[in-house]
């Protein structure tokens, strides 16, 4: 299998999921991605498991999504950076790196020395990589941010998603929604930055920010803001259909689940829709026999088929568009996007072994190569590879066992 990665290495110090995705999709491309875990805590989003309480799911595994999605195929240290007497380790591997990664904030980084001047003093070719909630520049620098205030509140999504009149904010539809979006955007930075090292012999120093991730996602209504020039008016869309074709928009089957149409051209595909659902008359209907006349009587066309649709099951009706050609799709649960037929035709529905042995599934980032699946292998355990690791920069057993009891490594 090609993997594009294949001798690059990453040095991440990060936590949760935004930056660290980008490490797991890296990984997934054949990288060696070391993650550099403090000697006591670990990785904060270990503390998520017991926090949101994923360890009722697990049924005494060690296997937990909110720990593999972003972290599989990475070896794991534990290091403390804090401690001088971790210097020495944490030099020798930036000095092995093509690529620093971190998500920590401007003080952090400065109180640890992992800044781009301290890396690159070490290091003068590595590329420096930081994912931040509100970018490295401005008034918010300093200012931590997670990717439902920074992605989804203040990009624009939440606002774009929630009915005018809400008596609540529409959440985000999952966990790390923003910070899985914004892990594949820097692992795209990450290879053009390599490429372009590879051509120039310059290496990148690389931002990207929840904040400019959430308004890339909401482009097209910022667009069209800044072009008018203030607030776009508040839109009401109609309960079924759109404002000039019944054919977009979704409907509700008769045991309350949901069918997505886009069929963007009502003249077109409103005689197959009438033929597909036993209503070829509304096709000679004068007041939906002509393109003009579908768009003029759009909301009582709308109408027409939000009651068809509620007549009969989500099976039934699956079964029957799928004979048409007209975009539609089914609003599929999580469990239904997992038994998609074609991700797992196309091989991004993933099995990887856990720590127990077990085979497990997880989603595989969508870039394929070649036309082949990927291999995905496990998260670490933390600090499971903190000897191995050492003893590959050069260490000896007795430079580790003192960092040990020093605390300064794992």
């Amino acid at each position: 299998m090609h993997r594009p990665m294949d001798g690059v290495r990453v040095l991440e110090v990060a936590q949760f999921t935004f930056v660290p995705a980008a490490g797991a999709v890296l990984a997934d491309w054949g990288a060696d991605v070391i993650k550099i875990e403090h000697a006591e805590r670990g990785d904060a989003q270990r503390g998520l498991v017991r926090v949101l309480g994923q360890e009722a799911f697990s049924k005494g595994s060690s296997f937990f999504p909110i720990m593999e999605g972003p972290n599989r195929g990475k070896r794991s240290i534990g290091l403390a950076l804090e401690k001088p007497s971790a210097r020495r380790a944490f030099e020798e591997l930036v000095r092995a790196s093509d690529v620093f990664l971190t998500n920590f904030l401007p003080g952090a980084r400065a109180k640890l020395h992992i800044d781009v001047e301290d890396i690159r003093a070490i290091n003068p070719d590595i590329i420096y990589v930081r994912g931040s909630g509100f970018g490295e520049r401005g008034p918010e620098r300093d200012k931590g941010g997670f990717d439902s205030t920074a992605f989804w509140a203040r990009g624009g999504s939440a606002a774009g998603v929630t009915a005018p009149g809400a008596d609540r904010m529409t959440r985000m539809p999952a966990g790390a929604y923003g910070d899985s979006m914004g892990g594949m955007t820097i692992a795209g930075g990450i290879a053009a930055a390599l490429f372009s090292r590879q051509r120039t012999g310059e290496p990148s120093v690389i931002d990207v920010s929840l904040l400019g991730v959430g308004a890339w996602a909401t482009q097209y209504l910022v667009n069209r803001a800044l072009m008018v020039g203030g607030p776009l008016p508040v839109q009401e869309h109609p309960k079924h259909g759109s404002a000039t074709n019944p054919l977009i928009g979704a409907y509700r089957t008769a045991d309350d689940r949901w069918l997505e149409l886009s069929m963007l051209q009502p003249g077109r595909y409103w005689p197959e829709f009438c033929r597909l659902v036993g209503r070829e008359d509304l096709a000679s209907d004068d007041r939906f026999d002509t393109t003009e006349k579908i768009m003029a009587n759009a909301a009582e066309a709308a109408e027409l088929v939000a009651g068809i649709i509620g007549e009969r099951l989500f099976a039934e009706w699956t079964e029957i568009l799928a004979r048409g050609e007209g975009p539609w799709a089914a609003v599929q649960n999580p469990w239904e996007v997992g038994q998609d037929p074609s991700l797992r035709a196309n091989g991004l529905i993933a099995q990887v072994v856990d720590a127990d042995g077990a085979e497990r599934e997880l989603v595989a980032n969508p870039v394929q190569f070649d036309q082949t699946p990927v291999t995905l292998s496990r998260a670490p355990q933390f600090a499971e590879h903190t000897d191995e690791i050492l003893r590959e920069l050069g260490l000896e057993d007795e430079e580790l066992l003192q960092l040990k009891i020093d605390g300064a490594a794992t």
